[in-house]
């Protein structure tokens, strides 16, 4: 599904143990309609300090930092990086020399707006693509320099960041990135979002829930329910994942539609497996419905199916109206739009779930990009965590207007015995920028949490399984094969 905007007030962006980033602006304005410049005094900890050039995206606080400007001060700290940056693009490697492009730690030369668009720039760190949302404006030198959210610069350094007075930055080297959700929330950072959720998906602990008990439109990640049955539909025999599925009527006129994702033609054929990566990757609505349609014979008798199934794993929030997520109009005199729902905590068992039962699902959800032969196509996955944290697997991307941006995520994490998957809930952010950072900060807490609680090697692993949770032995095989392969 195609993102789209919605016309809320942005939250205030609050950054590590719930203080905000808040810098002094030059000049003061209550609200803006595109850049404020600014500016913000930094120190590190080895006593380096220095001005550094901001921009305030739409609102006042909501506020990137000059690159630059941070790359001179921390030039002679253990965290020294490199920057390249031209037009539209940035290259940042940790721990090279900073060459200095002239301009640095100075105040802005005038105060105008610099009417800059913020965009997915290609960012490049260590040579790897990473996906985060930047401000590339020119120089008076002709250099570019780059602007960027303070806690995306935090990951990436993995160097804490706190903001302990209004227009003061202070960058702690030695200290590995934190973050504490409970702080952000009480700061108010998950106002704009419907429902978070963070746990181990293996056990069933919850490090983290925010608002988890209520259903929401969950858009595209309706798929991981409709991929689900696929797979058991697989397991059980009745369809083969090299099986040919010949594109219905329904599904070409879906994929000729504002919400098409793939091209598809008249009698053109696709694999079962084929369909399972259109549907993971790139959320092609088209390849969901036709597996639909293959194993149920019907949309309407598919979601019957998925419904069924819901209520057999116990997701009491969960309904569903189609296999895709799309909204849904009744054939009333006055229709009603209907979309599919669930809260963060049944999404949770639907995931622990399937990676439980299906743990090769993450064989397609970890792909960047893959084939689809029969089509001679190139599709690509929606999923930006994949891009900025190693430990990312998966699962899905989702957005409608009324969904608001959401994120599945699941990451692999080891306690030095057996390989645990992680899970992250993302429901209903303002859009997929909110998305991709409110994912990644807990992604990293929930990494940090399991690290923090991993038993001592040779200890018994605690923790308690999810309910529902099959044991049969074709799915601890499926573990023990997965953990082995992890390990090497």
């Amino acid at each position: 599904m195609k993102p789209m905007p919605k016309t809320i007030l942005r939250k205030i962006n609050v950054f590590l143990l719930s203080v905000i980033l808040a810098c002094t602006m030059l000049p003061v304005h209550a609200d803006a309609a595109y850049e404020i410049p600014g500016i913000c005094q930094v120190q590190t900890d080895t006593g380096a300090a220095g001005t550094v050039k901001t921009m305030d995206y739409s609102y006042d606080r909501n506020t990137y930092f000059s690159l630059r400007d941070i790359a001179m001060l921390l030039s002679s700290t253990g965290k020294p990086f490199s920057l390249e940056v031209t037009k539209n693009t940035v290259a940042l490697t940790p721990g090279s020399a900073y060459t200095p492009a002239g301009g640095e730690n100075t105040p802005w030369e005038n105060s105008e707006n610099p009417d800059i668009a913020l965009r997915r720039n290609e960012f490049k760190v260590s040579g790897e693509t990473v996906y985060y949302y930047t401000l590339i404006t020119a120089l008076p030198s002709g250099s570019y320099d780059c602007f960027m959210m303070a806690a995306d610069l935090a990951m990436i350094l993995d160097v804490n960041i706190t903001a302990p007075n209004p227009g003061f930055l202070q960058i702690d080297t030695q200290t590995p990135f934190r973050v504490s959700p409970s702080d952000l929330e009480n700061a108010g950072y998950f106002y704009g979002v419907n429902g978070v959720l963070a746990g181990d998906a293996t056990t069933g602990e919850i490090y983290y829930q925010y608002q988890s008990d209520t259903p929401y439109p969950i858009a595209s990640t309706s798929k991981l329910m409709t991929c689900l049955l696929a797979m058991d539909a697989v397991s059980s025999g009745q369809i083969a994942l090299e099986q040919q599925v010949t594109v219905s009527d329904a599904a070409i006129a879906l994929s000729a539609s504002s919400d098409g994702v793939i091209p598809l033609e008249a009698g053109q054929q696709l694999t079962v497996q084929e369909l399972l990566v259109g549907a993971l990757l790139p959320s092609s609505n088209e390849c969901a419905l036709s597996l639909a349609e293959t194993i149920a014979g019907s949309e309407d008798a598919f979601v019957q199916m998925m419904n069924q199934k819901a209520a057999e794993l116990g997701l009491s929030q969960a309904v569903f109206y189609n296999c895709n997520g799309l909204p849904v109009y009744t054939g009333d005199a006055i229709p009603s739009k209907r979309q599919n729902r669930m809260s963060a905590q049944d999404m949770f068992r639907l995931v622990s779930y399937l990676l439980k039962v299906y743990p090769q699902i993450t064989d397609i959800t970890s792909m960047k990009s893959a084939a689809l032969p029969s089509l001679d196509l190139e599709v690509k996955n929606t999923n930006p965590i994949l891009h900025n944290l190693p430990e990312a697997t998966g699962l899905k991307t989702g957005t409608t207007n009324k969904s608001g941006a959401c994120l599945v995520t699941s990451l692999t994490a080891d306690d030095g015995t057996t390989t645990h998957d992680l899970a992250v809930i993302v429901l209903g952010t303002e859009d997929s920028i909110e998305r991709g950072r409110v994912s990644a900060l807990l992604a990293r807490y929930a990494l940090q949490t399991f690290c923090d609680s991993a038993p001592e090697a040779g200890s018994p692993e605690t923790g308690t399984v999810p309910a529902n949770i099959p044991t049969h032995a074709e799915a601890a095989v499926d573990r023990i094969l997965r953990t082995a392969r992890d390990h090497g």
